[in-house]
Order: C-alpha cells, then structure tokens, then sequence
C-alpha cells in the first residue's frame, strides 16, 4: 500500500528538477540573447557597415528564428521536448561564436540565420518541456520559466558588455560559449520525457504545418499583440521621453529599464497568481493593466509619469505572452509541439514588425495615439481572455 505513495512522490520529485532543469535552459537562451545584444554596436566598425545594413542583419536574424519555429514542431512531435531542447541546446553554445568571429558579410548572413533559427528553435521546445513540467506538477510554471529568461537576458547583457570592455569581443564570446555550456551540461541529465504522442499521418503533414485550427491562430495573435507593446517600449519609450516630454539621457533610458525590471520581478511572482485565480482571469487582469500602464504613458503630463506608467505597462504584460504559450501547449487536439511552434511563430512576428510598424504611425499619429491605440489592442486580447482556458487543464486525462 505504501509503493503507490512511494511512486508518486518519485514522479513529482522528477518533475521537481525538471522544472529547474528546463528553467536552466531557458537561462541559456537568455544568456546567450542578452550577450548578442552586447555585441550588436560592435558589428558596425568591425564589418564597416551602415545602421541600415545592421537593421537588415537583425531582421535575417529575426527572420530565422520565425521560419525555424515552423518547423519545429513537427521535429518536437517527432523526437520529443527533451531532445530537441537538448539538440537545440548543444546548438546554440556556437552559434555566437560563429557570428562574431565570421569574417566578412557573407560568413555573417547565414551566421545570423542560423543564429535566429537555434534560438528560435530552442525556444520552442524548451516551452514545450515546460508545458509537460506543468501537467506533471499540476501547476503553473510558465512565467517564472520566461522570468528566468528575463534574468538571463540580463546577466548576460551586464555582464557581456563588462567583459567586452575590459578583454575584447572575442574574449567575451567565448565565455559566453563556456558558460553556457556548463548550464546546459548541469540541466541535461534532469529534463522530462512527455508521454508519448501519435506521430501526424503522412495525410496530415500540411494540417501540422499550418495547422487549421481558428482558436489556434487567435492564441499566436494574441500573443503578436502581447509582445508588440514590448517592442514598442523597448525601441521607442528613450525617443518619446526625450522627443516629447524633455527627459535627459539618463531619464530617457529608464523608460524601457523600469518597464523590464517590472516584468521580470511579476514573471517570478505569476506563476502564483495564475495557480490561485486561474489562467483565463490572469490574462484579463493582466491585459488591463497593461492597458491601463500604456495609456498613462500616452497622456502623461511628465516624463516621470511616463516611466512610472510604463512599470506599471511591464506588470501587466508579464504574464500574458507565458499564459498564451501554456494555452497553446494544451490544445486539445494538436500535439504541443505543434501548437507551440504555430503561436510562438507568429508572436514573435510582432517582434520583427514592431519597431518598423511604431515608428511608421509614431511619424504619422504621434508618438501619444500611438501608445494609446496599443492600450487598445491589449484590451482586446483582455476581452478574448476565454480564448486561453486550455492553460487551466494543466493535466490531461
């Protein structure tokens, strides 16, 4: 009588270092971001190359990562989270390298290719692996999964640019290499294995690659419109304080800075919310005060308010792009990984257009309507919270 305990408690206690395992690969991926964001301004003098050249440079890099993460899914359908996000893992640790250290422009484009699609790869299936973390807990884990992320962004940025300065680029990337590799070689033995999945039919192989599902499309939406205020504040916030509200430089910067420290502090504190309330009433709490933070940057009288509105932007946006990830990764018909790779694809569109697409109607409509009609757009992915029910059937019978 007391095996079944015994067994229960040993399946919980795996999936105890899974959760920490795969939120080591998801700092990883952060890691390695916040390092490339370090050595961005580098490629101009080293490649000789203009700002419109490093643009196209980071939209080949974007442009990867979203076309990979289409076919992902199939591969996570395939093979399994566990192995793909090992693959993808052992993956990424060149990836930099190989961008920073390629000679001339021609070694740099399908560097950055394969540089955004790693990563985008890797990010799929290591949200995929917590999806199944979730369902063996039976309880959210998502956000504090992205707030890993979020630390490893940072870490990495900090601690890259300490390095490019005081040792070089190469110096830096290398570490980066090393360092990586040691997260990935601690979390390897403790990922997860999902139970096993029926393989597509090879009639619907076109069905799994643009899966025809309309609530499916309306979750990778949503998650376009999550993300979308993120670019906006991350790009533009500096320019509108300063352009429009007179901030100095350094006031300037803390626009984007505090809106990603509030992020990142309410990702380590979502997963609860979402345990005790549920995912479907996070999400519309979240999207309205994410609202709520835009709109007070948009008609802020100074730019204080404006800082201390887009902190309050960043709490709300926190936890809709992992709640709208869970959702997808508990479709009731299609595999997680399938899912996953559909709504993570076009979420991260809205990184791609966000920048090109804000300054456009920032030219047009100001950089206030602009604001404004984002608080807009979140309120609407708030109304279509119900949409995001399937992240509360976190085990499947």
């Amino acid at each position: 009588m007391a095996e079944a305990p015994r067994s229960a408690a040993a399946v919980i206690g795996k999936a105890i270092k899974g959760r920490w395992a795969v939120a080591g690969f998801f700092a990883t991926n952060g890691f390695i971001m916040g390092a490339w964001a370090a050595q961005i301004p580098l490629l101009l003098p080293r490649h000789q190359i203009s700002t419109t050249t490093l643009g196209l440079l980071i939209l080949v890099l974007g442009l990867g990562a979203v076309l990979a993460m289409l076919f992902s899914g199939r591969l996570i359908a395939a093979h399994g989270s566990r192995a793909m996000t090992r693959a993808f893992g052992l993956a990424a640790l060149p990836a930099l390298p190989l961008v920073v250290f390629a000679p001339n422009l021609w070694v740099l484009v399908p560097a950055m290719a394969a540089m955004g699609a790693v990563l985008g790869c890797m990010d799929v299936a290591m949200n995929a692996n917590a999806v199944e973390v979730e369902r063996r807990l039976g309880r959210a884990i998502m956000s504090s999964s992205h707030g890993f992320w979020s630390l490893g962004g940072f870490v990495g940025g900090l601690a890259g640019s300490y390095v490019i300065a005081q040792a070089g680029a190469q110096v830096q990337v290398l570490l980066v290499a090393a360092f990586s590799a040691l997260l990935v070689a601690l979390a390897w033995p403790h990922l997860i294995t999902e139970a096993a999945q029926p393989k597509p039919a090879p009639e619907d192989k076109k069905a799994q690659l643009f899966p025809r599902d309309l609530n499916l499309w309306i979750l990778g939406f949503m998650a376009l419109f999550s993300m979308v205020p993120e670019g906006a504040v991350l790009d533009w916030a500096a320019i509108y304080l300063g352009r429009e509200l007179g901030s100095d430089l350094f006031r300037a910067g803390l626009g984007f800075a505090f809106f990603a420290a509030s992020m990142a502090s309410m990702r380590f504190a979502g997963d609860a919310i979402r345990n005790r309330f549920g995912a479907v009433r996070t999400l519309r709490l979240s999207g309205a005060i994410a609202a709520a933070g835009l709109l007070g940057g948009a008609l802020a009288p100074s730019d204080i308010v404006a800082i201390v509105s887009f902190a309050v932007a960043g709490l709300g946006v926190a936890n809709m792009v992992p709640i709208l990830i869970s959702a997808a990764g508990n479709h009731p018909t299609l595999a997680s990984g399938t899912a996953l790779s559909t709504v993570t694809m076009v979420g991260y569109a809205g990184i791609l257009i966000a920048p090109s697409a804000i300054g456009f109607a920032a030219d047009h409509i100001g950089f206030r309507a602009t604001y404004a009609a984002l608080a807009v757009v979140l309120l609407l992915v708030s109304a279509l919270a119900n949409r995001a029910a399937a992240a509360d059937h976190l085990r499947r019978g």
